[in-house]
């Protein structure tokens, strides 16, 4: 008798950030860098139209939104391509680009989802060391090989926080062979109040051989809908254009993707809440020998290895109490460690005070 075959892939599938706890309805979830402060009212009137027309297929090439986009970054539409989520980009570039026994290097600590397709495609995937936890760039020119074909990196990284400068940027381009596809992803660009950064989208606008993403998902509060895109020379988009799915974004998606960029204050309001209270949030676990990373992302990497208490302990005291941050060792096997979301007001004093009980038992 013969059975059908699975393909079998040495993958560990994506884990996401925990987001319920048993016999606890009420939870603080902060574990998925998710927005503080949810989405632009403009979003809520636009979805709430009775005009959208759900039998109707969306628009294939999300033409009103690469417009805004390209409206908004001063960038050129024909250059976009939209996904559904930035990931879905990710899985189209590795597409094609790499075939089985091509090599991508990414960071040892790094977004799940680029080894993962990577790994679908059969690429190999070479893990450049990181040095304190920040990208190196001498560590991934190490790792470069002929068969090098994709360089992924997230500027500010996940699940790190940190980032590199735009000179160390521009100098990582300038040293990897014109034939290599660098990757950056600017998922949380927009949080960035750094004075020596800049965006991926920002410095390499015009080169032939960077790719840039981009994601609704953190800034704009659009998780649940699904929906990034990405930026590139026209050759590539055009090529993308061919293997993407035909309705790959949904059309609320798109009408709520183009008003969270008409949303000017929104942003400006996410982005003071994000620094002012991150910044809180160092100052408060220094108290108790948690350090952390620079103040960068909407979310802060959270080490114990000072601290009275270990990452495990203090992970499951605040999850019983219905707090949940992000393990690190799961998927990436840091060890001591947590990666803690920048929250509304609310939750953020909430995890204070539960703290301050954890410490003072």
């Amino acid at each position: 008798m013969t059975t059908i075959k699975i393909k079998k892939f040495n993958i560990d599938a994506y884990e996401p950030g925990k987001s319920s706890v048993k016999n606890l309805r009420k939870i603080i979830k902060l574990s998925a860098n998710e927005s503080a402060l949810g989405f632009s009212k403009r979003v809520k009137k636009i979805i709430s139209q009775k005009s959208l027309k759900f039998y109707r297929y969306p628009d294939g090439k999300s033409e009103i939104l690469r417009k805004q986009i390209s409206k908004k970054f001063d960038c050129d539409k024909e250059k976009i391509i939209c996904g559904a989520g930035s990931d879905e980009v990710i899985q189209m570039l590795c597409q094609l680009f790499l075939k089985p026994k091509d090599e991508v290097i990414v960071p040892k600590y790094s977004f799940l989802m680029y080894r993962i397709y990577a790994k679908i495609v059969g690429a190999n995937v070479i893990f450049s060391k990181e040095k304190n936890f920040k990208i190196s760039i001498s560590e991934i020119i190490k790792k470069v090989t002929k068969k090098t074909k994709i360089v992924f990196l997230a500027n500010p990284n996940n699940p790190t926080a940190t980032y590199l400068t735009k000179l160390e940027l521009l100098e990582l381009r300038k040293k990897l062979r014109k034939n290599i596809l660098l990757v950056v992803d600017d998922a949380y660009a927009e949080y960035m109040k750094n004075k020596d950064y800049e965006s991926g989208l920002n410095l390499f606008k015009n080169n032939p051989n960077v790719f840039i993403l981009r994601t609704f998902s953190k800034i704009y509060g659009l998780s649940s809908l699904r929906i990034g895109w990405g930026y590139g020379p026209k050759k590539i988009i055009k090529a993308l254009n061919i293997i993407k799915p035909p309705f790959n974004v949904n059309e609320v998606a798109q009408k709520a993707a183009v008003e969270s960029l008409k949303d000017d204050k929104f942003i400006s309001r996410s982005v003071n809440h994000n620094f002012f209270y991150a910044t809180k949030l160092k100052d408060f676990l220094k108290k108790y020998n948690i350090s952390t990373n620079e103040v960068s992302a909407n979310f802060l990497l959270l080490n114990f290895t000072k601290c009275k208490f270990n990452a495990r302990y203090f992970y499951k005291k605040l999850k019983n109490s219905g707090i949940i941050l992000r393990s690190t060792e799961e998927g990436y096997k840091i060890k001591d460690m947590l990666r803690l979301t920048i929250g509304s007001k609310k939750e953020n004093l909430k995890f204070m005070n539960k703290t301050k009980n954890i410490f003072n038992k």
